[in-house]
């Protein structure tokens, strides 16, 4: 029996990870069964001999980051308010995780907020637009840019019959929310009919003086999308698509204001995608996915951590309701992990380990995170895939993996350990260049490495993501 059948411990980073797509994949380390039988150590004492492979330098950078100021304009008509609610397909390598819900937002218009924290290059922001009457509007999605995007929806003068809403937006980097001149606008219209969202390719039959205003008055007869909106498989342009669907969260589905409270857009609003993430995690997630578990209670402290890897597919708990936060981890199953969450280009040439078949489970993810550089080999020919990980091994792995430098006094920073001393010299330097980028966590005591202790479940729940953090990769949590 495959012992993760990846509907547990990882559904696939993103609904298709290299994931993030729209349809989930098996799990990882939930089904996973603990063999008792005894192995040999081979992260744990690994470094008392020299590693057959060599350090490679590796090309591994973090994330662009983004954010973005939302602005909602109806330069022709007459209503003084609307509700905006906001979602987001965050982008993972060329795909895309499930839609998430990041609240409804009750706007006047001419009213703008800033949403930051945590967005990427390329993210897409979905915003569904309805009247004070929960009347359905309008529709628009837009990818967020480098640094700063000023973003402009600008409704017909009769929304409730004309559902036409124009979206334009560009790089804002003095943050004035005006798009910066010599630089690129996106302009564009979607329309919505039953329904169905068409984004247009062209202004021609429309009724542009509707939405013309100060700033806005010069209207291309093409649309000006941005490229992942023309070409690939996300291509939106001269399409239409279903603006709901059966597989949406189910604060994406109700009526505004019916599940949770309307947030009122004040002068100063800004909102921090982690923590939007976080408040609305049980009822904005696609459905079928399980963020909570009968085993981690509310105060436990790595519940954010689990909550949100769970929430992303990337992890899963067992059938019976449970996540066994304590259970051990495997180097298979690290590996498994790793392959989900990381996109690396490859720095080494595979290995075929010979305690590592083909109809192995984790086959694919251990050959392609040890040519992503994870993982140190003392024997070229095994990988010990059941072999429990120490958090040292942890600690290690993704240091290494993701050429993590520190080049200043290991010392002074890791003078925050009260067992620093137990640190090898062979490992400071990682440790002290994890410790400054905000990776390490430790519990109970947050002062004691613990570097070998059995890592658990929660332990590489907590680690993994504090990774992707610095990695800006996803948000980071308000988590104690």
């Amino acid at each position: 029996m495959n012992p993760i059948n990846l509907t547990y411990w990882s559904k696939l980073f993103v609904a298709a990870v290299s994931v993030v797509a729209l349809s989930p994949i098996s799990s990882v380390l939930a089904e996973s069964k603990l063999s008792n039988s005894p192995q040999t150590q081979l992260l744990a004492n690994q470094f008392d001999r020299q590693p057959v492979d060599i350090p490679i330098i590796r090309d591994f950078s973090p994330e662009k980051k983004s954010e973005f100021t939302l602005a909602i304009w109806q330069p022709g008509g007459t209503i003084s308010e609307v509700i905006a609610r906001v979602s987001i397909k965050s982008k993972y390598g060329e795909k895309y995780h499930q839609e998430r819900f990041l609240g409804d937002y009750k706007y006047k218009i001419k009213q703008k907020a800033k949403f930051t924290k945590g967005f990427k290059l390329g993210d897409r922001i979905v915003v569904r637009l309805y009247d004070t009457s929960d009347r359905f509007i309008g529709y628009s999605e837009f990818a967020c840019l480098t640094g700063n995007t000023a973003v402009n929806l600008i409704l017909s003068a009769n929304p409730s019959e004309y559902q036409v809403v124009r979206t334009l937006y560009g790089v804002d980097m003095n943050n004035d929310s005006v798009v910066d001149n010599n630089t690129t606008t996106y302009d564009y219209f979607t329309e919505v009919n039953n329904q169905k969202v068409t984004f247009l390719n062209s202004s021609e039959n429309i009724n542009i003086i509707q939405y013309k205003a100060a700033g806005f008055s010069q209207v291309a007869t093409t649309g000006a999308y941005p490229i992942s909106f023309t070409e690939g498989d996300f291509a939106l342009v001269g399409k239409s698509i279903n603006a709901f669907n059966s597989n949406l969260a189910k604060a994406l589905t109700v009526t505004p204001g019916s599940l949770v409270p309307l947030t009122q857009i004040n002068q100063n609003s800004s909102f921090a995608l982690g923590q939007l993430l976080s408040q609305y995690r049980q009822i904005g997630v696609a459905k079928g996915i399980q963020v909570s578990f009968s085993d981690i209670p509310n105060n436990y402290w790595a519940k954010e951590y689990i909550a949100e890897l769970a929430a992303m597919e990337v992890i899963g708990g067992f059938p019976n309701g449970t996540f066994r936060p304590n259970a051990p981890v495997t180097r298979a199953e690290l590996a498994a992990l790793l392959q989900k969450v990381f996109i690396k280009s490859k720095v080494r040439k595979a290995v075929t380990f010979k305690d590592v078949p083909r109809q192995y489970w984790a086959y694919d993810a251990i050959r392609e995170t040890y040519e992503m550089g994870f993982f140190t080999i003392l024997d070229s020919k095994k990988f010990n895939p059941t072999q429990k990980l120490k958090r040292l091994d942890i600690l290690i792995t993704l240091a290494k993996g993701l050429n993590y430098k520190f080049t200043g006094s290991a010392t002074n920073v890791l003078s925050v350990y009260s067992d620093a001393s137990s640190i090898r010299s062979e490992h400071r330097n990682f440790i002290a260049a994890l410790t400054e980028n905000g990776v390490i966590i430790n519990h109970p005591n947050k002062k004691l490495l613990n570097t070998k202790k059995v890592a658990t479940r929660a332990d590489v729940c907590a680690l993994l993501y504090r990774a992707m953090v610095s990695a800006g990769k996803v948000a980071d949590l308000p988590s104690k």
